[in-house]
């Protein structure tokens, strides 16, 4: 597999699981009481830490669960039900969830600096779905040593690719939520809501359909 045949099959994957527009209103509630120099200095660290996460689940992913015993399909599952579960979550309630990450965004300089990775990396930006899906497309190398670098090329490339727009959406999400009214900024975390819960729902769906047929070839 050439490179641009991995990039074009990792790119649309990783990019709508992780799903930068969407985020990028869940980031600016979280970070609307900071000034606009931390909040961009906040942007670049989730965009930086998506990175890392992307690409490790690429490179390594496979080869963990290969070593723990964890089928893709039981990742599948988890990473669904919890994505499932968020997206339930925040449709169901987004006023408390718009109460609670305000309570967050009122934290201190260092608290805020330790959410960049925690909530607002994971798992808001590459949760377990993102994790899921990405160790789903490292674990589609090639068998042959001369085509490994040539994908992990192509699908880090794409990793590299979806973190860059992870950073310009973020850094522009203030612009973005001031562009919409605040019936349209809670109809947009609605239907943010609900994309994650079909999304979460279609992982699980996976996870499930993939241990199903992993059971019917084992008997």
């Amino acid at each position: 597999m050439t490179p641009v045949a991995s990039f074009l099959l990792a790119f649309p994957a990783l990019f709508s699981i992780v799903n930068p527009l969407g985020g990028a209103f869940i980031f600016n509630e979280v970070t609307g009481e900071l000034n606009q120099a931390a909040s961009l200095r906040m942007a670049r660290k989730v965009a930086t830490y998506s990175a890392i996460v992307m690409l490790v689940a690429l490179w390594g992913g496979a080869y963990v669960l290969n070593f723990f015993g964890i089928s893709l399909g039981a990742l599948r599952i988890a990473g669904g039900l919890f994505v499932t579960l968020r997206g339930l979550e925040m449709l169901a309630a987004p006023e408390r969830q718009e109460a609670r990450k305000t309570e967050q965004a009122g934290s201190s300089a260092f608290d805020m600096d330790a959410m960049a990775f925690f909530p607002l990396t994971m798992p808001f930006t590459t949760g377990p779905g993102t994790i899921a899906v990405a160790v789903a497309l490292g674990a589609e190398r090639p068998a042959s040593g001369l085509g490994l670098l040539p994908f992990f090329l192509g699908v880090s490339s794409a990793a590299l690719a979806v973190a860059v727009l992870v950073w310009i959406c973020y850094r522009f999400a203030g612009r973005m939520a001031s562009t919409l009214s605040a019936s349209g900024r809670k109809t947009a975390s609605r239907l943010t809501a609900f994309l994650l819960l079909c999304t979460g729902v279609q992982i699980l769906l996976a996870g499930i359909e993939g241990e199903i047929t992993r059971l019917l070839q084992l008997g």
